[in-house]
């Protein structure tokens, strides 16, 4: 795809610039985190026609399904962009990986500043559900279609033109795969944030957390021979946002800013005007985007470490092509323009909302 970045994060199609990229958002979303960030983001880029939002497929991850599916409800009609762009429920539990072991694992491995993920706390009934800030959706309705047959009947019917945005774990994506394997060959591409090839884990020492839930679904579909790359811990340590751009997020009196001022965020730089924070997930959609944005890119075979132990759901990158042919080439981006990539997550994030689709 063509760049499309111009001066302040300004999107505009140049003459000879193909129909917008056909995407799929596959999340473990959450309202103002980075899974949320990037769903308001995706709307401003499917206004400005940069690319064409098909659907939010969601997965257990950050929280459980009940609750993702409750906030991302909320989001896209927070947005004004319910009746365009649907919701569908993913996978509620791992291929393998049992959540009740996740005090056994915590004890014997030990976890990072990310383990409060959805294992940490039992699964929630309808009546144990936290609205968000600004209350429960009135308007926005759950699709009917499973979210692991919304991605193989989006991708049959428009093959190699539909990529992948997958911020979560990989289970609905190794479903799909799995169900429907003809679909392998049809995929455009696929871009994660996920995996740590050079860096310690962020969940437990050895993984990061999207992996780590589910290390059997995300080597299943690293494994497939189709076009991937991979936002990993290794960048998106080094590309965080700090006060400076905090306080240009939360600048006038929008919807998006209140959510900003409530934040987890707003606390950590109200403590340390010198701290920084990830914005993990946001790099991947700028990527896909506009792949310039990466400084540095490397080319590795990848693997997933899915042996029960300390390594459990490490990602494993290889210079080598190793003694298989199991593995793909991935393109593992470990550098970003973090100046330009931080214009362009700031103007996005303070356009107004709601969002006005055209027709």
């Amino acid at each position: 795809m063509a760049a499309l970045v111009l001066a302040a994060g300004a999107f505009l199609a140049s003459p000879a610039q193909a129909a917008p990229e056909k995407i799929i958002l596959d999340t473990d979303f959450s309202t103002i985190g980075d899974d949320g960030q990037v769903l308001i983001m995706a709307a401003q880029l499917q206004k400005d026609k940069a690319i064409d939002l098909l659907g939010i497929t969601v997965v257990t991850g950050n929280d459980w399904l009940k609750q993702e599916v409750a906030d991302a409800l909320r989001a896209v009609e927070r947005l004004g962009i319910e009746n365009r762009i649907g919701v569908y429920a993913g996978a509620n539990l791992p291929l393998v990986h049992d959540p009740r072991s996740f005090e056994h694992e915590r004890a014997l491995f030990g976890f990072g500043e990310s383990y409060k993920t959805s294992f940490h706390r039992p699964q929630p009934k309808d009546a144990d559900l936290i609205a968000p800030p600004d209350g429960f959706a009135k308007k926005a309705k759950l699709r009917k279609e499973d979210a692991v047959d919304f991605i193989v009947d989006t991708v049959k019917a428009n093959p190699h033109e539909v990529s992948l945005l997958v911020i979560g774990p990989a289970t609905n994506i190794a479903l799909a795969i799995r169900k429907n394997p003809e679909i392998v060959p049809l995929i455009k591409r696929i871009v994660y944030m996920a995996g740590a090839v050079d860096v310690k884990g962020n969940t437990t020492p050895a993984a990061e957390m999207n992996v780590w839930i589910d290390p059997e679904a995300a080597r299943i579909v690293m494994r497939e021979p189709i076009e991937q790359a991979l936002i990993p811990l290794d960048v998106t340590d080094i590309t965080q946002i700090g006060k400076p751009e905090f306080d240009r997020l939360t600048a006038g009196e929008g919807p998006v800013q209140k959510l900003f001022r409530d934040s987890w965020m707003a606390k950590k730089f109200a403590k340390d005007d010198k701290a920084k924070a990830s914005v993990f997930d946001t790099l991947a959609l700028a990527y896909l985007v506009d792949p310039s944005y990466a400084t540095k890119v490397e080319d590795l075979y990848i693997d997933v470490d899915v042996a029960f132990g300390p390594g459990y759901g490490r990602t494993l990158g290889y210079w080598q092509k190793q003694p298989t042919d199991l593995l793909q080439k991935v393109k593992v981006v470990k550098q970003f323009d973090n100046k330009r990539f931080f214009d362009f997550y700031v103007d996005l994030l303070t356009r107004p909302v709601p969002v006005r689709l055209a027709e």
